[in-house]
């Protein structure tokens, strides 16, 4: 039998305790992001806020929002005012159900950031006998999109460093993907504080909605071939 040294174990252990909190952190970052999909269901707009760190950025239909105080123009003044009538919470008559799934998360050896490419299923609407729901671009709505997140530990929680939501396409429930209507009109173009709720700056990388296609990049490798997954001829 062979006899294992008292550094040996001792080593052995760190690395298994360090492993088992790297899988702890993913879970951390998981839960992080599902929330995420929890609380804009509900309107729980100042709560989505509270996930980001300070110098956090975030990317909203072509607009780049550097630090918190300009995320908050996004959830708590244009999204928060166009969903929820200025209100922290959930309204009578709002459907937005937005569902965050596929999830491949991975943390950093020194477990101090992490990223993650989430897919986001949103079926949205206006119930037909609510007088004064809020009025949204169409009644009832699907919308997909896609993911590529940063996180970031900080004294033990896992926060928001960069939220880079990709929409990929929006449609009327009974008119279909096939059918998905021009967004062009949804993309921010005056910056702040000309614009009161507009970004700091407008993102250099733009990736149009279907039915345009393209490969928004994966921070991971192929899991099997360790190459980087690209599109042919990139």
């Amino acid at each position: 039998m062979t006899e294992i040294s008292t550094d040996a174990l001792a080593a052995e252990v760190a690395a298994l305790r360090h492993e088992l909190d790297r899988l702890k952190d993913v879970q951390a970052v998981r839960t992080l992001q599902h929330s995420y999909g929890y609380l804009m269901e509900k309107g729980l707009y100042q709560e989505i806020v509270d996930l980001f760190a300070d110098d956090a950025e975030m990317t909203f239909f072509g607009g780049l929002y550097r630090g918190k105080e300009s995320i908050k123009r996004v959830y708590l003044n244009r999204i928060r005012t166009r969903f929820t009538k200025g209100r922290n919470g959930p309204v009578r008559g709002l459907l937005c159900d937005v569902m965050q799934m596929q999830d491949v998360v991975t943390v950093s050896e020194d477990r101090s950031t992490a990223k993650a490419r989430f897919r986001a299923l949103l079926i949205g609407g206006t119930h037909a006998s609510v007088a004064d729901a809020p009025r949204l671009p169409y009644q009832q709505w699907w919308e997909a999109g896609v993911y590529e997140n940063d996180y970031v530990r900080e004294n033990g929680v896992w926060k928001f460093k960069r939220l880079g939501y990709e929409l990929t396409w929006v449609a009327e429930y009974d008119k279909g993907w096939a059918n998905s209507p021009d967004m062009g009109a949804f993309t921010v173009q005056t910056l702040y504080p000309e614009d009161p709720n507009g970004p700091d700056a407008i993102v250099d990388t733009r990736y149009p909605p279907w039915p345009e296609t393209w490969l928004l990049p994966f921070h991971y490798a192929h899991p099997v071939t360790g190459e980087p997954i690209m599109p042919e001829g990139e």
